[in-house]
């Protein structure tokens, strides 16, 4: 018991290690995580005081834990046993299948990475491309109910979307968004996922993959979480708010208690005088084909080209931008009028009212005046007139320049020209009619036309 033993160097040195690893991993990585789970604790007590609506507990909870009770949630363990039923796969393959979808869905909200680092980023970002305007603030907003759940509804019209809305209501809660396929790369995954967004596959057909989404969303809105998502499915190609797909609305239906908590949807209608991805969406449009991405070597180009003028100081921004909140919707009220299944007609009178919310900017309405065919600048004003007084009658937002319509027309011509969308003589050019188009379609749609 008392007699030496030999070891080699390079195996004294591996169980060190090993044992310095068990160390860690058993006494003071559990110290370690309590403590700076307190520190995570007190500073959402501190922001849940200045929030008007709190962080609910559930998007406080811990990853793996919410992984785990949407997994053995009861109706997933019936679509589970369904799907092995229908496929003939084990029971046990069919249960992994369904906890991998919960990990790929299931967000790992930060409140240190949203609110110490989004909404900073989220506002300097904004900012610096855009003049941020408000568009109308519905009264109706100022008295919903404390308890509700609520869900931001929004046109889709620039992946700048996030970043604006982040911003604009981070002082009422923290919003976990919906978000596409298109954000799942990493790095990119990760912070989307600290921010408390959840990825959805648009389109899939997958009866298990599904019924785990729609669990998630029902079980999210019960406890209070709020949410933002586009039912339009994807960004406009044509400049207008789109009718909606009946996905995530169906599944906000079909978990709803009208004994319990109430959900409010509130419309959300986003403008602005420059969609940065405007080229490739009315490529989109002429081509037919919805899948599109930037190439790197465009994205890359686009940035160093701003960037080099930011430096300079002649990088002149691009424009302005507006959100306007319209009056929200209490699902309890609809469904105690439509009945429990009405997805269709929920998602026909959200769109209808986020295609009123949405402002009317100086670029789209001059844009709508130079396609009814003005030739000089007293034609054109003449139509930007008429235009500004149709809206004004059909209770439109306008949220043009300060100085008036002479201003507004100057400002927007101003944008257009550097852009080479018309030339010196307000005639559009051929080659750019298209998205002279796309964004005269919000001010055309605002008038029925």
């Amino acid at each position: 018991m008392t007699g030496t033993v030999e070891l080699p160097l390079w195996l004294v040195v591996l169980v060190l290690v090993l044992a310095a690893i068990a160390a860690l991993d058993r006494v003071l990585a559990p110290s370690v995580r309590w403590f700076f789970r307190r520190r995570m604790e007190r500073a959402v007590a501190r922001l849940n005081e200045r929030l008007e609506r709190p962080i609910a507990p559930f998007k406080l909870a811990q990853r793996h834990d919410m992984i785990l009770r949407l997994v053995y949630d009861p109706q997933v363990l019936q679509a589970v046993a369904e799907h092995a039923a229908e496929t003939g796969v084990p029971p046990t393959v069919a249960m992994q299948e369904a906890r991998s979808y919960a990990a790929e869905i299931v967000p790992g909200f930060s409140a240190t990475m949203y609110f110490g680092f989004a909404v900073q980023a989220a506002r300097w970002l904004t900012r610096k491309f855009y003049r941020v305007r408000i568009g109308r603030i519905d009264p109706a907003l100022e008295r919903v109910d404390d308890r509700a759940t609520v869900v931001f509804v929004m046109n889709h019209r620039s992946n700048m979307d996030y970043v604006l809305v982040t911003w604009l209501i981070a002082d009422r809660s923290a919003i976990s968004y919906a978000v596409g396929e298109w954000a799942r790369v990493w790095p990119l995954s990760r912070l989307i996922r600290g921010m408390g967004a959840y990825f959805i596959r648009r389109g899939s057909r997958n009866a298990l993959y599904r019924r785990v989404l729609a669990r998630y969303v029902q079980m999210a809105a019960a406890e209070g979480v709020a949410q933002a998502i586009f039912p339009e499915g994807g960004l406009s190609l044509d400049g207008r708010v789109g009718a909606a797909r009946l996905g995530l609305l169906s599944y906000f239906m079909a978990g709803f208690d009208p004994e319990g908590r109430d959900i409010l949807f509130v419309p959300v209608g986003l403008a602005y005088d420059r969609v940065l991805e405007d080229r490739l969406l009315t490529g989109a449009a002429r081509t037919g084909v919805r899948r599109f991405r930037p190439s790197l070597f465009g994205v890359v180009g686009f940035s160093l080209r701003m960037g080099w003028r930011a430096l300079r100081g002649h990088f002149p921004g691009f424009g302005a931008t507006a959100a306007g909140f319209g009056a929200p919707v209490s699902l309890r009220a609809f469904v105690a009028e439509h009945g429990q299944g009405a997805a269709e007609a929920l998602g026909a009178e959200l769109m209808a009212r986020v295609a009123r919310a949405v402002p009317i900017l100086p670029v789209p309405l001059v844009a709508a005046a130079l396609e009814a065919g003005a030739v000089d600048r007293a034609a054109l004003a003449s139509e930007v007139r008429r235009l500004a007084d149709a809206l004004s009658a059909a209770d439109a937002v306008l949220r043009l320049h300060p100085k008036g319509l002479e201003a507004t027309m100057e400002e927007a011509l101003l944008h257009m020209q550097r852009r080479g969308l018309v030339d010196a003589n307000l005639a559009v050019r051929e080659e750019k009619r298209d998205l002279v188009a796309f964004y005269a379609a919000s001010v055309r749609q605002r008038l029925g036309q």
